[in-house]
């Protein structure tokens, strides 16, 4: 069961999305939203912290809290934070395909490239993110399988994240990324629609349970002209 502050925020993210609150426009006061959902300030407070944290609110000491402009595809570094959960919040309609879905052994070459645990198990996927008919992104993504256990081509093609948290009750903990511009090759040539790019930027996730067990390493490879990556940052 959602803990109270999870629902509003779920709910909060949800009218931002719908476009029930406008960008610019500011939300019920904290009092306001405490009788709406018939909770604590606490409790609102901590939703409201999860918004800000994504980048959906700004909350001006005073003043309130003001929906952020979330037009752009954008990619937030400061929390772990799923394709799926990224399209929905900017609305974008994206096409996943999921041309290789196979299984593979860590070997001494994966683990080096990977960091996952040599004689592992893995699900190795490429999956194409296509916008508006162009294929902008490709994810080669490493999923142990002891950790991510049946694992489908059909669950590949939705929400990995929303099936390891909801469907195997597993809890993920925290990322490492590394970002860099790398000159396209031969596997982004085939499978994204590059133009006249010849270089892709690229987001390597090294992803961990709560307990520090990593079981996942994703490289996502960004075509450059149709993403904006950026962090939402507050001087403390």
């Amino acid at each position: 069961m959602h803990k109270k502050y999870t629902y509003i925020y779920e709910s909060i993210k949800n009218d931002i999305i719908n476009g029930n609150y406008k960008s610019g426009e500011k939300l019920p006061s904290e009092n306001d939203l405490c009788k709406i959902y018939n909770t604590s300030r606490g409790t609102v407070r901590r939703a409201l912290d999860i918004l800000s944290e994504e980048g959906l609110v700004n909350s001006v000491h005073g003043k309130g809290a003001f929906v952020l402009d979330n037009n752009q595809i954008t990619f937030s570094f400061g929390s772990i934070v799923s394709f799926a959960e990224v399209s929905s919040i900017n609305g974008n309609k994206f096409v996943t395909s999921v041309p290789i879905f196979e299984e593979v052994l860590i070997d001494k070459a994966l683990h080096k490239k990977t960091c996952l645990t040599e004689g592992k198990e893995a699900y190795k996927l490429y999956r194409i993110r296509s916008l508006d008919n162009e294929n902008i992104i490709l994810d080669i993504n490493y999923f142990l399988k002891d950790i991510v256990s049946n694992l489908t081509k059909k669950i590949s093609k939705k929400s990995i994240y929303k099936y390891i948290e909801e469907d195997l009750n597993t809890k993920i903990g925290f990322a490492k990324r590394i970002i860099k511009i790398e000159a396209a090759n031969s596997i982004d040539k085939k499978n994204l629609d590059m133009q006249s790019y010849d270089f892709v930027v690229v987001v390597k996730n090294f992803v961990y349970l709560n307990d520090g067990t990593q079981f996942e390493y994703t490289e996502s490879r960004h075509r450059p002209d149709r993403f904006e990556f950026s962090d939402f940052a507050r001087r403390r």
